[in-house]
């Protein structure tokens, strides 16, 4: 199910980014920090009696020259208008109402998307009266709140929530692949997609998806069935993408959430550029299968090693997705194609793969007789089995003496060990650690 998208909509210094950081908790502190992972901090994910959404901060909207408040507050509200199911308009108590905030308003208005007004630094009892100008908005009731204390969040949410839809959407059999493309803009994502739907043998069946979020095309290859998720919204070209590209991220995390593979494309001809990162990384803390696709590969001068001067550099530029198969093809041209979906099913296959617990700690006793964990303070990690919980992707829990004693080296020792045994290609890996209790 995709999730429902608030976005957070004010003009600078409202406290935007701390309502932001409120809502989503420690989630983007808890994912894994791997080196060569790119931060991008518009973009989160929280949970509110029950239900899950996606949040946006459209506070990293900057734009240089003349009236560029104005003009960044009017590309924030386009921004949430296009993208959001409901807007939170934030206010500041302390400023009152200003022209801006006016502007703002206007253009939410003739948006008929569902507003909830929170009014930020109310920080205690005697300003609750200066949210009372706010109703002149025409809002309705303000939420007051105050994001340096905390309080007022859960109320924000409460509205926020009851103004949700309920996101309804194509459900498909577990023998089904979901396959996403996504890319920065100008890498060859719908020529891609063109050529796989267009190419010989493939049986397409033009559903569109139910969300407004993505297309959904489901096909069938030598077999198989696909269903192709393509981001909508890429293949629009508005203001705001025009002037910001890294907004395209959010578009191509509602097609990476409901896939099973994600293709990574880059364009061949330019190389690797800094939002690849942050794209691709949003395939890897989503726990998803990825391949990384390098397109227009037809128009790249080449000599006999530069496939493997690519691949090199995608792998110093990707630190923390070495598992990730690299294919070279030209979507123009259909070369290399017919390679691409060999390797979708190996990594699909890879990505739900679960493993036995008796050959699991086979693995793990050899890796530690091999490399007995080191000493901390006098103590030494002891590892009781080891057992997997999960796939999509595939998640182990690893029962221990001690937690804390678990060093983030060891720990990369021990994924790379159980690589060694069963692959695991394409797909991210994750491993918990817990103290083994008395009773289990």
């Amino acid at each position: 199910m995709a999730r429902p998208v608030i976005a957070i909509v004010g003009r600078p210094n409202v406290g935007k980014s701390t309502i932001f950081n409120r809502i989503i908790g420690d989630r983007l502190a808890i994912v894994e920090d791997k080196p060569g992972i790119t931060r991008d901090r518009i973009y989160g994910t929280g949970e509110w009696i029950g239900r899950s959404f996606s949040v946006i901060d459209t506070g990293g909207i900057e734009i240089d020259g003349e009236d560029s408040l104005l003009r960044s507050v009017r590309m924030q509200a386009e921004l949430a208008i296009e993208e959001a199911d409901v807007i939170i308009f934030m206010v500041d108590a302390k400023a009152g109402v200003t022209n801006a905030d006016e502007e703002v308003a206007q253009m939410l208005f003739r948006s008929k998307k569902p507003i909830v007004l929170g009014v930020n630094k109310v920080d205690n009892l005697q300003r609750m009266d200066d949210i009372y100008e706010f109703y002149g908005l025409g809002f309705g009731e303000p939420v007051p709140m105050s994001g340096a204390h905390g309080m007022g969040i859960g109320d924000l949410l409460d509205a926020a929530v009851k103004k949700m839809p309920v996101k309804e959407e194509q459900e498909y059999t577990d023998d089904v692949i979901k396959v996403a493309l996504i890319g920065r803009p100008n890498v060859g994502k719908s020529s891609l997609v063109n050529a796989i739907l267009g190419e010989e043998r493939v049986i397409v069946s033009n559903i569109a998806g139910t969300t407004r979020d993505a297309i959904d095309t489901p096909f069938e290859k030598d077999g198989q069935k696909y269903v192709l998720i393509d981001t909508a919204g890429m293949r629009k070209r508005g203001k705001v993408y025009e002037t910001t590209e890294k907004y395209s991220v959010m578009r191509a995390m509602q097609a990476i959430e409901r896939a099973d593979v994600v293709l990574v494309v880059i364009n061949g001809e330019e190389g690797i550029i800094e939002q690849d990162k942050h794209i691709a990384g949003y395939a890897h803390e989503n726990g998803k299968a990825a391949i990384f696709v390098v397109n227009k590969w037809d128009v790249v001068d080449k000599h006999d090693k530069t496939m493997q001067h690519f691949t090199n550099s995608i792998r110093d530029h990707f630190l923390f997705m070495t598992y990730a198969p690299v294919i070279f093809l030209s979507a123009l041209t259909k070369s290399r194609l017919t390679k691409l979906f060999p390797v979708v099913n190996h990594v699909a296959e890879q990505h739900a793969l679960r493993v036995p617990t008796n050959v699991l700690n086979d693995i793990i006793s050899d890796a530690v007789a091999i490399n007995p964990p080191p000493t901390d303070k006098g103590r030494r990690l002891r590892i009781n089995y080891v057992t997997q919980v999960a796939v999509k992707p595939p998640t182990l829990l690893v029962f221990v003496n001690d937690p804390e004693l678990m060093h983030f080296s060891y720990e990369r020792y021990l994924e790379n060990k159980i690589r060694a045994a069963f692959a695991f290609e394409g797909t991210p890996l994750r491993l918990f650690t817990r103290k083994k209790s008395d009773q289990e």
